[in-house]
């Protein structure tokens, strides 16, 4: 924010805990209001779904028009059921990035314009920060602690040693988990999105095909599936050269037991390494039940606590990142009103202090 705000000012911020947040990272345009960062007053999410699913994926372009037809409508809906008003607000919290360009544009003009006509500070916020601070709103966090994000764009395991110190120490090296699942979905002539289809098939199945693992290097804690891509579209035409009838339900076993174990191998032993005390499981991928299934039973045989947000605050949502926005909030750390959108945005620099925040004193 442009910090010429008064003592005044920031002494009544210091009792006023109200975020309204906003998300338009990709196809779904959210607003929420939250109340120290962790009580829920608000969370309308208005999503793009049905609109992309003829396409198959993700328009950029239909995405970002879509925001702007409804980012006003969604604020005004957030504020009404939270029983607030605009003033009330302590700090306007937007996603900076990452995400669709576009998209991220449209969030961002709607908060900096609501901050600069109420003189309210502005909140930049990760948006990978908000998928694992979504785990806030339910649970108590305790630190150190180990976060494996699973979402469409991104694969991570995140090591916070405190509050708001974000150390990636793995990442996918080509698709993440949820960039294979819609391309094996494809593949099946599934619809988009196709994680909850494959998820669904794999439940179901009796049988599984057995598929390849990529460990890649022994002490290594990045992941990488486009290789397990390549070798499910293997058995497809496979089949289809012999003339056989492909048992879908069993290759997507097959695949979801590759993802799974993968994923779960390499947390739990970042955990063990680094001595967290949680595992946190997010972003969207984090609603697929075969993924939930696996990490809860080895995370019991290992006894390590495991922190998993309810399905709603799973996927794209206002209030994760008003959730994350209070880290910055508290500690008077704001953004300035010259800020960008960021597709690339570094979780890493978000951290709490990091060098993109202006602070009140």
């Amino acid at each position: 924010m442009n910090v010429s705000q008064s003592q005044k000012s920031a002494n009544a911020l210091l009792s006023n805990d109200l975020i309204l947040a906003i998300e338009t990272s990709c196809d779904e345009t959210s607003a929420a209001v939250i109340r120290g960062g962790k009580h829920i007053l608000s969370n309308v999410v208005s999503s793009q779904i049905e609109i992309h699913e003829r396409y198959g994926g993700v328009v950029p372009e239909i995405a970002s028009r879509k925001h702007v037809e409804s980012i006003t409508l969604i604020i005004e809906q957030a504020v009404q059921e939270s029983g607030y008003t605009l003033k009330d607000m302590a700090a306007i919290a937007v996603t900076q990035g990452p995400g669709l360009v576009g998209a991220l544009l449209v969030g961002v003009v709607a908060a900096k314009s609501l901050s600069m006509a109420l003189d309210i500070p502005l909140i930049g916020t990760h948006h990978i920060a908000g998928h694992i601070y979504a785990n806030e709103l339910v649970h108590d966090i305790v630190y150190p602690c180990m976060a494996l994000v699973v979402s469409g764009g991104h694969t991570e395991l995140v090591l916070m040693e405190s509050e708001g110190d974000f150390q990636v120490v793995g990442r996918t090296r080509d698709d993440a988990v949820g960039e294979a699942y819609d391309k094996v979905a494809r593949a099946l002539h599934l619809p988009y999105p196709g994680g909850p289809h494959i998820d669904k098939l794999a439940i179901e199945a009796e049988e599984s095909i057995v598929l390849p693992r990529a460990w890649l290097e022994a002490d290594s804690f990045d992941f990488s599936f486009s290789g397990l891509k390549s070798a499910v579209l293997a058995v497809i035409n496979q089949t289809k050269m012999k003339g056989l009838v492909l048992n879908e339900g069993a290759l997507a076993r097959g695949f979801q037991e590759s993802v799974t174990e993968v994923l779960v191998t390499k947390a739990l032993r970042a955990v063990r390494q680094f001595g967290a005390k949680q595992l946190l499981l997010c972003g969207g991928v984090a609603a697929n039940r075969g993924l939930r299934a696996a990490l809860t039973a080895r995370c019991e045989s290992e006894r390590v606590p495991l922190l998993i947000p309810p399905n709603s605050l799973c996927t794209d949502n206002a209030a994760m990142i008003g959730a994350a926005a209070y880290l910055k909030l508290k500690r008077s750390e704001f953004t300035d009103l010259d800020m960008k959108a960021d597709p690339g945005f570094s979780l890493e620099s978000w951290s709490v202090g990091g060098s993109n925040q202006s602070t009140i004193k």
